[in-house]
């Protein structure tokens, strides 16, 4: 190829041909060359130094050829420049910035496009600084008065604006102002365009700074808002949808800029949410939830609910094109197809009160003004509560009563609407509760399937009420009725119901829970069946009912009839599926839960299940480093399942998991794993090794120390709110090790009591609930354990410690913190004087101490402080507890 020059470059005829024959083959439908072949060809002549500037010059000189063709050698030029750019000359870097800029303004919209993209990739890799004459080119096409000029900056400039907006809002040498500063009024001029091509990039260009908001666009916000105000009405959607996106990032980070204009906006906002365009439509929509959220008074609001109510229940019924209704017609012989299987990832084991919760999951279709409105209604009837009712209630009537099958969405809508606001609206909704629940039974039966699972899914969000009135006989019987009638929907032909029927009786099992057990053979007949029939997406849901039902019955399930139905459908697809099927993770969290509740009555399927586990752990191991050895693509996934299987088997078996455990090289695998550089294997590793340590701590020990040292690191990280999971699983298993080693645990207890005590100091700043129970327990164990090497320091943490420990719900965990209480306070009383109040408050949050030995030892500890404050110094402590406190108290008979 040519020798390199700058501006002299020139190509050379052969290679120029010979180039632009392969894009014209590569972008031929009708070629028949091997198109793989062509890509080798060009990645091949990509390492000639100047074939980039073939394809720029390509781009941009070869006017005898088509638009195509110099299009594929700009994308093939992006490409190229993404990965090379940094490596190339100079030389050729200023030939192609040379040739990219004449053609902003090129005649052919479609090479315009193109030199805008990659002038934001050059820009990406090569620095702003680094082309200098951008600036003032994208600036005069600005300021010319030929559309092609304008609209090819324009382009350009509202990619560099999307992809990488800071650059624009850095210092530049030789300029007096940020190049944004002499941008803006463009833009903002830009918005009483004719053309609508311009009115969009500008404002879309404008828009992705409302979140960095530099100050150029702060100090010229009126204009921004006026500039709204103007295109609020475009007779283009695009700019209307804009406008909206506009409004609805301004209420959510700077709602201050919009409040004294907020009448003129909520009035704007209702009209585009009932806008033509349902793309319009649903950005208007977006706004009444966001607007929720912001810190903005309700009462603004309030005055348009009987304006806006309506217009979100005409949203939330079914468009014709919503996809929704195509899907809905799969019956459960059709086989899935690979985009309908999701990817699903598994929640890492966490021990404490709060687990997370998972969200209402709308696994079917995309975002669309249906979801976005009733997503409104659920935000806003968590804010006014019953107070919509009056405006609700007559539509939802009046929707329900429409008979014929051609009413049947807005019947649909109807439904959907009271599954909408069944938790704001409760209070107002409950005296009716009943007769909502009987009108809604009859619709699971319903000829629409659309009716039939939207009936599921809404009986499933008052199924907490439901179980609550399952105590009297009525109210039984209704429960009866809705978990049968699910039961029967669970056995649907139709997919989508399927899917609706298991996600709400997941539901309905985490509320009844142990009401369930009367009626655990139907229940485990109708899942099974399902089990049997359904298709690879809807098996995951009854994996997930199936392990839901056993964390709701627990060691109920644990009878032989119930595992003949259980088990043998569970055990065939475990040994169907293979180690690095997706479908295993399903089945290994299933079984988690299984393992849990069954107790000692797994014992007869632990051995294959745990050495499955093993083999799964060391595979996945290998095959992070060496995945053609290890014959599989590594996954975490599998190894945070794996590990999460053994503390359920841990938790269940006891100390019938310590031969499994001796037999296996666990140990070593665990600790590599609580070394490893994903959060999430950390996470659960820990959570296995304080399991291990309650039930057999013995296989811990000849690694203690190492298990201990990588445990202490996880308190100790920087960023410690980024793995705050792992340091809460982690700061539990230094404190069952603690308990079980005793003094072997000596070494590392300043360090951690150094990471504890920040954790406690900060408690009221939002640090997660069970981090800090956690944190109080654990370091209760080591004042118990090591009450000499605590007490000493036990002023700088005895308030916060005592604030949290009143805080924790009566357990064996709390037993062992509060022998640490006694035993440190014991060694130094008069370290803990100035939190005694504290103290006597934490002590007064159990409801009753069961174990003999530590009452005893709470009762000591009381009476000596009784005895060591003269001159009225105790009654005076007593006087700042609550009349229930000193109550609690008195059982310690001070």
């Amino acid at each position: 190829m040519a020798a390199a020059g700058s501006a002299s470059w020139q190509p050379q005829e052969e290679g120029l041909k010979e180039i632009c024959g392969l894009l014209e083959q590569q972008i031929s439908p009708y070629s028949s060359a091997d198109k793989s072949q062509i890509w080798q060809q060009l990645q091949h002549y990509s390492q000639f130094p100047d074939f980039n500037n073939y394809l720029v010059f390509i781009l941009a000189r070869a006017e005898g050829k088509s638009g195509e063709i110099r299009q594929a050698a700009g994308l093939l030029l992006k490409n190229n420049l993404r990965t090379a750019y940094k490596l190339m000359s100079p030389a050729h870097q200023q030939y192609i910035k040379s040739e990219l800029l004449p053609c902003l303004g090129a005649a052919d919209k479609h090479i315009r496009s193109t030199v805008g993209t990659i002038v934001t990739v050059v820009v990406q890799q090569g620095g702003i600084l680094g082309w200098p004459e951008l600036l003032q080119a994208l600036v005069n096409c600005l300021d010319s008065s030929d559309l092609n000029h304008m609209e090819g900056a324009m382009d350009a400039l509202s990619k560099i604006c999307e992809d990488i907006p800071q650059v624009l809002d850095s210092d530049m040498p030789g300029l007096a102002e940020r190049p944004i500063k002499i941008f803006l009024p463009r833009l903002f001029q830009f918005f009483q365009s004719p053309h609508t091509s311009l009115r969009k990039l500008s404002l879309d260009s404008v828009n992705q700074y409302i979140m960095l908001m530099p100050s150029a666009l702060y100090t010229s916000m009126d204009k921004f808002l006026q500039g709204l105000f103007v295109l609020a009405n475009d007779p283009a959607a695009e700019v209307r949808k804009l406008v909206c996106a506009a409004f609805v990032q301004l209420i959510e980070i700077h709602p201050s800029f919009l409040e004294p204009h907020l009448k003129n906006v909520i009035e704007y906002m209702l009209q585009v949410s009932k806008d033509t365009d349902d793309e319009v439509a649903l950005e208007a929509c977006e706004f009444w939830s966001v607007y929720c959220d912001a810190q903005l008074p309700y009462e603004s609001l309030r005055e348009f609910l009987p304006r806006l109510i309506p217009i979100l229940l005409s949203n939330m019924v079914y468009a014709d094109d919503d996809e929704s209704l195509v899907d809905a017609e799969e019956d459960e012989s059709l086989p899935d197809r690979d985009q309908d299987l999701k990817p699903r990832f598994h929640t890492p084991r966490f021990h404490g009160s709060d687990d997370a919760e998972d969200d209402d999951d709308d696994s079917y279709g995309i975002w669309n003004l249906r979801k976005c409105s009733a997503a409104a209604l659920d935000v806003l009837s968590n804010v006014f509560g019953d107070e919509i009712l009056p405006a609700l209630m007559p539509i939802i009537e009046a929707k329900l009563s429409a008979s014929g099958d051609e009413a049947w969405k807005d019947r649909e809508a109807a439904v959907l609407t009271l599954g909408a606001i069944a938790e704001g609206c409760i209070n107002g909704l409950y005296p009716h509760l009943s007769e909502i629940v009987a009108f809604l039974i009859p619709l699971l039966d319903d000829k629409f399937a659309l009716i039939r699972s939207i009936s599921c899914w809404t009986l499933s969000r008052f199924s907490k009420y439901i179980v609550q009135d399952s105590g009297n006989k009525k109210g039984y019987e209704q429960f009866d009725s809705v978990l049968t009638g699910l039961l029967r929907r669970i056995l649907d032909t139709n997919k989508r119901v399927q899917e609706a029927a298991c996600s709400a009786f997941a539901t309905l099992e985490e509320e009844a829970a142990e009401e369930l057990a009367p009626r655990l053979e139907v229940i485990l007949q109708h899942l099974m069946c399902a089990f049997g029939k359904y298709q690879r997406r809807n098996l995951r849901i009854v994996y997930d009912a199936i392990g839901t039902l056993a964390d709701a019955v627990g060691e109920k399930l644990n009878q032989p009839v119930y595992l003949e139905i259980l088990m043998p459908p569970l055990i065939a697809k475990w040994q169907q599926v293979s180690n690095s099927d997706k479908d295993l993770l399903r089945l290994l969290e299933c079984f988690t839960s299984i393992a849990q509740a069954l107790g000692t009555g797994f014992s007869q399927f632990d051995q294959p299940v745990f050495q499955r586990c093993i083999n799964i752990i060391q595979t996945q191991q290998l095959a992070k480093v060496d995945p053609i050895s290890a014959g599989v693509q590594y996954d975490k996934e599998f190894i945070v399942c794996s590990l999460d299987l053994l503390s359920g088997l841990t938790e269940g078996l006891q100390g019938g998991i310590e031969s499994l455990v001796a037999q296996s090289n666990l140990r070593d695998l665990l600790l590599q794993c609580c070394m490893d550089d994903d959060s999430d294997v950390r996470q659960s590793a820990f959570a296995l090794v304080g399991d291990l340590a309650k039930v057999c701590p013995v296989h811990l020990r000849p690694r203690l120390s190492e298990f201990l040292d990588v445990a202490t690191n996880q308190l100790t990280t920087p960023k410690l709110n980024e793995t705050i999971a792992v340091a809460n699983n982690a700061c539990w298993a230094i404190g069952e090790l603690a308990i079980k080693v005793r003094q072997e645990i000596s070494p590392v207890v300043m360090t951690v009591i150094s990471c504890l005590v920040p954790i406690l100091q900060h408690a009221e700043q939002g640090v997660n609930k069970s981090v800090v129970e956690n944190t109080a327990i654990t370091l209760g164990r080591l004042a118990w354990v090591c009450p000499d090497l605590v007490s000493p320091h036990m002023e700088h943490f005895m308030q916060p410690w005592c604030i949290s420990l009143s805080m924790i719900r009566d357990d064996i965990e709390k037993e062992d913190a509060f022998r640490g209480l006694c035993a440190v306070v014991r060694a130094n009383p008069s370290a803990a004087l100035s939190s005694l109040v504290l103290m006597c408050k934490a002590i007064a949050s159990w409801d009753e101490i069961r174990n003999g030995e530590l009452h005893n030892e709470v009762c000591q500890v009381l009476h000596g402080y009784k005895q060591m404050l003269r001159n009225g110094a105790w009654d005076q402590c007593m006087s700042a507890l609550e009349p229930p406190e000193k109550d609690k108290l008195s059982k310690y008979q001070v």
